[in-house]
């Protein structure tokens, strides 16, 4: 009996230290997988950043000049001695950040432009507008009519441009290109008017050359504002300035000036209802005023009543353009002169004449 006793015991300790061995095996084996630092960073990033536009953000990784240090709250969490070796980017990151702190951010832009039937150029003319928009501050939204027929290549055009855009179409048939243009104005004042789509509202011409500072300027219009043009046309050797006479920001009188070789026309006044009234020795204001020398609120269209007008005004969903067209000449108190005291032209209209239809049905016979 004691030698079987001693071999139950001695059987009772391999199992023991079989368990142990087996234990710390098994806990070394899962200890091997834990990491072997317990530290951790965190980075954390200025909560301006998340109302940067991703050009601008761009903007903001561009290597910076030497020689200047950014501030600590739009670095990640560094040490001091680290932030300090970091420099400033180039001014134009301090004028995007100002913008973007600014409490009045800036308002949007409506940009109409009409077509012509049958333009030859009228691709390229797009294309070179839209670079041009491009350059512009957003918000910008670019509403472009033209017909029905002409509108699948112009599609493509616009998705291309990385602008946004509303492409408006129409199916009607006009033999008048006057007509057609005023159609075309009609629709786009009565999609935006649908829409409620808020800002100020410029027709930009497909062949108009801008300043990029004409449309800074034409933001800080409250109501109605206008501007001197300058039309250029080439073939008949000639060049037209036409547009307000301001005293500072406000319209005081109306000019015509014929800058062409050999004109003896050096400043006359256009015909027409005197602004602020018969007798004032100022300037004569025009029976009508061309849609690229003006810009307007657009919420005008379905509130007059914000801007001073009567509430009972005749219907404007058939003739929005003319209605436009008359208040800004009405309300002279409210119409603003671009650039403040007129006296620099910002925008030049290249005249190109039309085809007449008898060149539009040769060239088709040519087809």
């Amino acid at each position: 009996m004691g030698s079987f006793e001693r071999s139950k015991k001695k059987i009772q300790l391999w199992k023991k230290a079989l368990v142990h061995f087996s234990l710390c095996f098994v806990m070394g084996f899962f200890t091997g997988f834990a990491p072997t630092t317990t530290h951790s960073t965190s980075h954390f990033y200025h909560p301006i950043t998340n109302f940067i536009k991703p050009n601008r953000i761009q903007a903001l990784e561009k290597t910076p000049t030497p020689n200047r240090t950014l501030h600590s709250s739009l670095l990640p969490s560094q040490s001091v001695s680290e932030i300090q070796t970091q420099p400033l980017p180039d001014p134009k990151l301090e004028s995007i950040i100002e913008d973007l702190a600014d409490s009045n951010p800036p308002g949007l832009l409506i940009i109409v432009t009409t077509t012509r039937p049958k333009d030859r150029f009228k691709e390229a003319a797009l294309t070179r507008l839209a670079h041009t928009l491009r350059l512009v501050r957003a918000p910008l939204v670019w509403i472009v009519v033209e017909a029905h027929r002409e509108a699948t290549s112009t599609a493509e055009m616009l998705r291309r441009t990385g602008l946004m855009y509303r492409h408006l179409t129409f199916k009607e048939n006009f033999t008048d290109p006057n007509a057609e243009t005023h159609h075309q104005r009609n629709l786009a004042l009565s999609h935006v008017e649908h829409h409620r789509l808020t800002g100020i509202l410029h027709f930009a011409d497909l062949y108009t050359v801008h300043d990029l500072q004409f449309f800074e300027e034409i933001r800080r219009i409250d109501v109605f504002g206008t501007w001197p043009v300058a039309r250029l046309s080439a073939s008949r050797k000639r060049v037209m300035i036409e547009g307000p006479v301001c005293r500072d920001t406000k319209v005081v009188g109306w000019f015509t000036k014929d800058t062409s070789v050999g004109s003896t026309k050096t400043g006359s006044f256009a015909g027409g209802a005197t602004v602020g009234g018969p007798g004032n020795g100022m300037g004569q204001r025009p029976h009508t005023i061309d849609a690229s020398g003006f810009a307007f609120n657009s919420s005008i269209l379905w509130d007059p009543e914000r801007w001073g007008r009567p509430t009972s005004l005749p219907d404007t969903s058939q003739d929005s353009i003319k209605f436009v067209q008359e208040v800004v000449l009405e309300d002279g108190a409210k119409l603003k002169g671009v650039p403040s005291d007129c006296s620099q032209i910002m925008l030049w209209h290249l005249h190109t004449p039309r085809p007449t239809p008898q060149q539009l049905t040769q060239n088709q016979r040519r087809r």
